[in-house]
């Protein structure tokens, strides 16, 4: 039998049914998970920049501040797989809700070890916030459970989007968190975590009480070739027999290592080069806008060009932006552009990235490998970010520039090996 080696097998491949567009189940659900996205965003953001402070003062040494970044990302990767085996087994109702309920209690928890002036307890408290984190990547991918082939990139990206909200209010939360902590005498630096007390639990309501019927349980049910007993595959066996998952979740990980890797160096290289915080922070709010801002229109590109072009389209921003940072890294305008780029090159790869793993497996094994690919991508994030600290120290930021070119060209590199042998039958997007 003819096979395909970004397809699969090609005459026996069978795609779930689609809801059609304009499913008034479909509107609903991506207007809950919008919602979702915006209240875990806020709570998110509104400690973001409190845990690295917190940690620095709890720890009595700056040199333990990134430890706040690196637990979040690393429980969100360690909760990843876990909530997408709870979502295959229970629903995204059940799954979203049990990592609002985690990430909030999480909040708790980094207030008490304020109190208690206990670093170990703050790591874990900033462990289980990481559950924020994979609530937010698992939403993305709950958007597209109902989605027809024509909109299933667009209604991801509109989920995507919602978290800008999130991403701008929550850190201007800052000083009203303070005063509303001194009021309920909650400890130095800990205010704002009240607010993700409660802007987390009310995620959990939201979609606890607006997920119904389930999306996922749903799309199960009006898949005939889920009718009976469900077929039992572990994620890496789906990745291991399906070229093509395998080649979208590599190329939502290594383009998410490509901006992780420039854009954490961004403000050091920054701030060493005598730029002030002020400039740095607007630098870092653009690289956020280009994230999100226009993942609206990459998802409508992706259902009407493909994704496989925009996904194409995304690594030659990458490039862009990352050639800018290799022949520009003394011009502080060329750095402020190279990190909008960035923020593009990754909104364009992830939007479309995150739609063809969604379609490109059947719907009784699509939570697991999606909970698979926000392990891997967070993985990868948090490696290159380790990474790129030594060889900015080696070879600056011109060189980190240039030795984040391989990811992308990696990336170019198997798409185009894989669209020599795409099967010319195949007509939805891919």
């Amino acid at each position: 039998m003819k096979r395909d080696r970004l397809e699969g097998p090609v005459r026996h491949r069978r795609r779930p049914p689609s809801t059609a567009a304009g499913d008034p189940d479909q509107r609903r659900v991506v207007g809950i998970l919008a919602a979702g996205q915006v209240l875990g965003g806020v709570g998110m953001g509104a400690t973001l920049s409190l845990g690295s402070l917190l940690a620095a003062a709890i720890s009595g040494s700056n040199a333990f501040s990134g430890m706040a970044a690196t637990m979040s990302t690393l429980g969100a990767a360690l909760l990843a797989v876990p909530l997408a085996r709870l979502a295959q087994a229970r629903g995204r109702r059940v799954s979203l809700s049990a990592g609002a309920v985690t990430a909030s209690l999480g909040a708790v928890l980094a207030i008490t070890a304020a109190a208690v002036r206990s670093f170990p307890l703050l790591l874990a408290a900033l462990l289980m916030l990481g559950a924020a984190s994979a609530i937010n990547l698992q939403a993305r991918f709950a958007a597209t459970d109902l989605a027809s082939d024509t909109t299933r990139a667009r209604d991801l990206s509109l989920v995507v989007w919602s978290t800008t909200i999130g991403a701008v209010l929550g850190p201007n939360l800052f000083e009203p968190g303070e005063a509303v902590g001194a009021m309920l005498g909650l400890p130095e630096l800990s205010g704002a975590f009240a607010f993700s007390v409660l802007t987390l639990a009310l995620a959990a309501v939201v979609f606890a009480a607006g997920l119904r019927p389930d999306p996922l349980l749903t799309a199960l049910a009006r898949n005939p070739a889920g009718a009976g007993p469900p077929r039992r595959a572990g994620a890496l066996a789906v990745l291991g027999s399906n070229p093509r998952a395998r080649f979208a979740v590599a190329a939502v990980a290594l383009s998410h290592a490509t901006m992780v890797a420039l854009m954490s160096m961004t403000p050091v290289h920054l701030y060493e080069h005598g730029a002030t915080l002020a400039v740095v922070g607007l630098t870092i709010s653009l690289h956020v806008s280009g994230m999100y801002a226009l993942s609206p229109v990459f998802g409508w590109l992706a259902d009407r060009a493909g994704r496989l072009p925009v996904i194409l389209l995304g690594q030659v921003l990458l490039l862009s932006a990352l050639l800018l940072a290799w022949a520009g890294a003394g011009s502080r305008p060329a750095v402020t552009a190279c990190l909008v780029l960035l923020g593009l090159g990754w909104s364009a790869s992830v939007v479309a990235g995150s739609a063809l793993v969604a379609e490109a497996v059947q719907v009784e094994h699509r939570a697991t490998v999606q909970g698979t690919s926000d392990l891997v991508m967070n993985a990868a994030g948090a490696s290159a970010g380790a990474l790129a600290g030594p060889v900015l120290a080696a070879a600056g930021y011109s060189g980190l520039g240039l030795a984040a070119m391989g990811l992308a060209v990696l990336v170019i590199a198997w798409a185009g090996t894989s669209a020599r042998h795409r099967p010319r039958a195949e007509h939805p997007p891919a």
